[in-house]
């Protein structure tokens, strides 16, 4: 990699405000380093799912996390581990009953991927969850990136991976000039930076970090090639989605008129929605009438 002079935050004063200096990626390295480690233990945030190493908790939130404010997250997930507190519990449950609790975290999809997890981890590991980046990458709603976080919070594993945060805290700090920036430049550094010592809590300390450089600066990942706007939630096929999943678990087998008379929204569009989540298996359909899939 061509060495750079990049703009490095590589100190902060009690309050969380950086001061800025230059130095050169390939000798500095170790300062930034202690930089987000001296952040952290100033300001890393107590979350739930950082006060233990079971497998279980980890990738329940690790999931939870995905596309979801922790600010959310931390409303839900204690709400959830008393209803499912391990694998064995929720590969059982209906999935009616894993959707309601689900409510309010939005992308069902990711509720029914936890509990294939669940089944799989106790049909085929015996209720343990496998250690291993390549394994947890084959399951249902895991990526590689999940995959890596869930070795390194509930494992401690060196491993080495890139989320929201963690990019916008590297592109902050080492692409500062730049005007694009893709993941395979950020990947070398995030290794080389690694905190061998302590991954776990390297990378709590790299995502507090993000979120702090979220708040006060203009995001950075606009940078990335990799970034994307969200669409809007409002009046999107994803809200209509969550609303006719809340319909039929309070008011289970309706007629897809009954749906869709619920709807202001064009009932071609309904039914379009209605088809898609039966054939997701979210919903199933018996005798013309709608529920829940069980």
């Amino acid at each position: 990699m061509k060495t750079k002079k990049i703009a490095c935050q590589a100190t902060l004063d009690d309050d969380g405000r950086i001061f800025s200096q230059k130095f050169d990626e390939d000798t500095r390295i170790s300062e930034f380093r202690q930089m987000v480690l001296d952040y952290y233990s100033r300001h890393g945030r107590p979350m739930p799912w950082r006060d233990t190493t079971d497998p279980y908790k980890i990738l329940v939130s690790e999931i939870m996390l995905q596309q979801t404010q922790v600010e959310r997250v931390l409303v839900k997930y204690p709400a959830f581990l008393s209803a499912f507190p391990d694998f064995s519990t929720l590969a059982q449950a209906p999935l009616a009953d894993i959707l309601t609790v689900w409510q309010g975290m939005g992308y069902n999809r990711r509720a029914i991927s936890l509990q294939k997890c669940a089944q799989r981890v106790v049909n085929e590991y015996n209720g343990i969850l496998p250690a291993d980046v390549e394994t947890l990458a084959t399951f249902p709603g895991i990526g590689r990136a999940t995959a890596s976080s869930i070795c390194a919070f509930a494992f401690n594993m060196p491993v080495v991976f890139i989320e929201t945060n963690i990019r916008r805290v590297f592109i902050h700090f080492f692409f500062s000039d730049a005007d694009r920036v893709n993941d395979t430049e950020i990947l070398p550094l995030v290794e080389k930076a690694l905190f061998n010592d302590n991954p776990r809590v390297w990378y709590w300390a790299l995502m507090d970090l993000g979120t702090a450089l979220k708040k006060i600066i203009a995001n950075p990942n606009r940078k990335s090639a990799h970034y994307t706007k969200q669409a809007p939630f409002e009046g999107s096929d994803r809200r209509i989605r969550g609303r006719i999943i809340a319909l039929l678990l309070a008011t289970p087998n309706l007629t897809m008129d009954e749906i869709a008379a619920t709807f202001t929204e064009d009932p071609d569009r309904i039914l379009r929605i209605v088809k898609a989540l039966e054939s997701e298996e979210f919903i199933r359909c018996s005798k013309n009438h709608y529920s829940v899939a069980s």
